[in-house]
């Protein structure tokens, strides 16, 4: 168990530095050089890097520092330390690769915008998948969302919102407003993806005569649940019993080698489900509010 602990953890750790990389080369080889201003701490790191030269890497990590410390006290210490690790590393990269790219990495703005925004939304939703964060809003993001069922794109697109508009004043420029907000939505939208994608759960009915050994090799060889539905074969006149097993989709594929290994001919449904909660899965999440009595829900259905 501690091996697989271990090589958990390195995983998830390798798995944060190339999404904080994939980050960092979006941002400095595409959106800074482009005179673009994203959203985010890094977006104000720009404004202080186009105002006054200070290393964008730097303030980044200065500014994160009393995020963190917050962080920790709100989601644990486990957080904290991805999160240390991740903002180190993140301004690291910043100022690494911003010596590198002096100059945007393709010279069409738009298609800077878009690429930059694809890299730093693949990379945050592999570093918010396994429990990181590049700091910045990604924090206070992960924060809310902890308590409030809101995407995590959506968190961050309106925070960034602000920040972008309040460059305004500064670079008097609506074209870079546009080109901000644009970077901003196909980052938000990206993080979606990946983060969505990694949680997308499906069902299985499966028809077996081996229903029992195969419940047993699901149970105890795939580490999943199961529900034993009894039916009846409308074709066949035969009592049957159908496996119902939920899975995350990329799990899917051990749970198929079970089956073919246990009754190649076992006949199997599976579909997309919009959301599992419970445990093992999601929290359920709801706002706050004052609890109706039941005959007031009644009442409203």
């Amino acid at each position: 168990m501690k091996k697989e602990y271990l090589w958990r953890e390195i995983k998830s750790y390798l798995i944060i530095t190339a999404g904080l990389a994939s980050g960092a080369i979006g941002w400095t080889g595409f959106i800074i050089p482009s005179e673009i201003i994203g959203g985010g701490l890094t977006g104000i790191s720009s404004i202080l890097f186009f105002l006054f030269d200070i290393d964008v890497g730097m303030s980044s990590l200065i500014i994160n520092v009393g995020l963190l410390l917050l962080a920790m006290k709100i989601l644990g210490a486990s957080f904290g330390i991805k999160s240390i690790y991740s903002v180190v590393v993140f301004a690291g990269f910043l100022s690494f690769f911003s010596n590198i790219f002096t100059e945007p990495l393709v010279s069409e703005k738009m298609m800077a915008a878009v690429t930059g925004g694809i890299l730093s939304g693949v990379g945050g939703g592999l570093i918010f998948t396994h429990g990181g964060s590049a700091g910045g809003t990604d924090i206070i993001a992960r924060i809310i969302n902890k308590y409030q069922n809101i995407s995590m794109g959506r968190l961050l697109l309106a925070m960034d919102g602000i920040i972008i508009a309040t460059a305004y004043p500064i670079f008097k420029s609506i074209e870079t407003l546009v080109y901000g907000f644009m970077t901003m939505a196909v980052i938000a939208y990206t993080i979606d993806l990946v983060i969505s994608g990694n949680k997308q759960t499906v069902q299985f009915f499966i028809f077996s005569r081996k229903h029992k050994e195969l419940a047993e090799q699901i149970v105890y060889t795939g580490k999943k649940g199961l529900t034993i539905i009894p039916a009846y074969g409308g074709y066949t006149g035969e009592d049957i019993k159908i496996l119902m097993v939920y899975a995350r989709k990329k799990e899917s594929s051990i749970l198929f080698r079970i089956i073919k290994s246990v009754d190649p001919e076992a006949f199997i449904t599976m579909g997309n489900v919009m959301g599992i909660y419970g445990e093992g899965y999601d929290k359920l999440k709801i706002r706050r509010k004052k609890q109706k009595p039941l005959n007031e829900i009644e009442a409203e259905l």
